[in-house]
């Protein structure tokens, strides 16, 4: 993002409007309204709010899954300027997360060949370096980002739908249980949503200064492209509305307009282009690539398209790997019941169970109003066609393990549910009032444990192990919270586990033994179960939890049974 935009950032709760941009939908409605509250102060206490929520979350959690990987892949990146571990993610989120662990200061041994995540575990766990304080400092720089990406969904709200619209988009941003709970940690779903948004944002500017905003543009949705290449459905959609942008920019003569356009949305592809190879050679200028893993051979169009894309050869390998996970063997877990496979409609009813319900309202009320209100339809394929291709190509993927698949819906349409306060009546206001108040209630209750929210309907964070899994409940994140609970009620006992995660037990002071492991007569004490564990548990470890008495609970994750 360049220097122009960041200001804008900056300065988007203080200083007037550009001239150069269209007023707010009714015009001067959301100036009159807001002009009475020190509006840069309410940015900043939701964003305060939004920050000690994320960094109370990240001091407590222990690394989740996928933390050690990113975090041993961005000391390869930094440290060795090597491209070798996790391919199948390209390298700006890790170079973010790597900044971060730089600050750090660790110990860095010697190079290790193998698994990705032996590189991460032997960084956290066998250098003699504190994984709390390294892990904190990895996430920092995602913490920032998310940060950051809230005055986008200000600025973008605020162009719409004025300061009071914008002032309830940031609020629904800063209190989405999925956005603080996936913000907090050292992974890259928000950072690629993010870049995603701000490039949308840009090219809506760019409908006044194309000059000014679509090569920044671009650049957003290369960085968004380098950080994961599930954003890459989202590039036709962009270069069209970039093009849109321009020849609206344009009007008179339509053959020179023509011109323009296509001319536009060819810089935001180059740009875009230009920002991963710039990603790759940050990395390694000589663009050394020797996987340490299988890359799957792909045919067919899929294998062509991938074969035709005018990126390094480790991104194009990385997508190979990518189009071999999905192909394994995956399992779903959805409202109880646990499936080969995956399911098309898994992500829409992980979002009504993990999204906030007065979210939801908004969130419907808003896309409706993009749409129908003559003043916002021209905005209406900026806000909503991205996140609508993007929904769509996640529904057909393989692996139903999280709503973080779909982070970007709350980016997108938190700005659409601001604009419903350019319907003038005095019932919307008060209704969207109420709603955003239920909305902050309802994420402050879950306050610490985010990853596991549910909204009330389902009820709540202690019921989600219930009706889903993995990333939506339990991603190995409740460790060091399962030690100190153990320490505290259950001292000398004997302890059996069964721990979904990359933490190391032993690290923590946890003693114990695998029950799977041992006929099921010697396991007596306590059963220690991660819960999404638990909801694929089959076989032995099924008939252990059957015959075994519930009597603690762990952060909403990890359920203690008495034998």
């Amino acid at each position: 993002m360049q220097s122009g935009s960041m200001r804008d950032l900056w300065t988007a709760a203080a200083l007037p409007r550009p001239a150069s941009l269209p007023p707010p939908s009714p015009a001067g409605a959301g100036r009159r309204s807001g002009g009475r509250w020190p509006v840069p102060l309410l940015v900043a206490l939701l964003l305060g709010q939004m920050a000690f929520a994320m960094v109370t979350t990240a001091v407590r959690q222990t690394p989740t899954i996928d933390e050690p990987v990113y975090v041993g892949a961005a000391v390869e990146y930094t440290h060795e300027h090597r491209l070798r571990h996790n391919p199948e993610h390209p390298p700006l989120g890790k170079l973010v997360i790597g900044a971060g662990v730089a600050l750090a200061d660790p110990h860095i041994g010697p190079s290790v060949t193998g698994d990705q995540g032996a590189v991460g575990r032997r960084l956290l766990y066998e250098e003699g370096n504190d994984p709390w304080r390294l892990m904190l400092w990895a996430r920092l720089p995602v913490i920032t980002l998310t940060l950051l990406f809230g005055l986008v969904v200000f600025a973008f709200a605020r162009e719409l739908a004025g300061v009071t619209g914008a002032l309830a988009a940031l609020a629904l941003y800063c209190f989405s249980p999925d956005v603080i709970a996936h913000g907090s940690l050292a992974t890259l779903d928000v950072p690629a949503a993010g870049f995603v948004l701000t490039s949308a944002w840009l090219l809506w500017r760019a409908r006044r200064g194309p000059r000014l905003y679509v090569p920044p543009a671009g650049a957003a949705l290369g960085a968004a492209l380098a950080t994961k290449m599930s954003m890459l459905p989202a590039v036709p959609v962009l270069t069209a509305l970039a093009a849109v942008s321009v020849w609206h920019a344009c009007g008179g003569d339509r053959r020179r307009a023509l011109v323009r356009a296509a001319t536009g949305a060819a810089v935001v592809a180059l740009a875009a282009v230009a920002v991963v190879w710039v990603t790759y050679l940050a990395v390694d200028p000589k663009l050394r690539w020797t996987p340490e893993q299988h890359v799957p051979t792909v045919h067919g169009l899929r294998g062509a398209l991938v074969d035709l894309m005018p990126f390094p050869e480790a991104y194009r390998d990385g997508l190979r790997v990518q189009f071999g996970l999905e192909n394994r063997p995956w399992q779903g877990f959805l409202f109880g019941r646990l499936y080969p496979g995956s399911l098309w409609y898994y992500l829409p009813a992980a979002l009504l169970v993990k999204t906030p319900l007065g979210m939801l309202v908004l969130w419907a009320a808003g896309a409706v109003a993009v749409v129908v209100v003559r003043r916002l339809r021209p905005a209406a394929p900026y806000l909503l066609a991205a996140p609508l291709v993007l929904l769509a190509a996640a529904m057909q993927g393989t692996r139903d393990l999280g709503t973080r698949y779909a982070v970007f819906l709350p980016l997108f349409l938190t700005v659409a549910a601001g604009c419903v306060l350019v319907v003038r009546r005095r019932w919307v206001r008060a209704g969207v009032a109420v709603l955003v108040a239920f909305v902050a209630v309802s994420s402050l209750r879950t306050f610490p444990f985010y990853l596991p929210y549910s909204n009330e309907a389902f009820g709540g964070p202690a019921r989600t192990r219930e009706l889903l899994h993995d990333s939506n409940v339990d991603w190995g994140q409740d460790l060091g919270l399962l030690a100190a609970r153990l320490r505290e009620r259950y001292a000398g006992e004997r302890v059996w586990l069964v721990y979904k995660g990359s933490g190391v037990p032993s690290y923590y002071g946890i003693e114990s033994r695998d029950p799977r492991r041992v006929p099921a007569g010697e396991v007596r004490g306590l059963l220690v179960v991660s819960d999404s564990a638990a909801a694929k548990a089959t076989g032995r470890l099924a008939e252990l939890i059957g015959g075994s008495r519930p009597v603690d609970d762990i952060g909403h994750s990890i359920t203690v049974y008495r034998r």
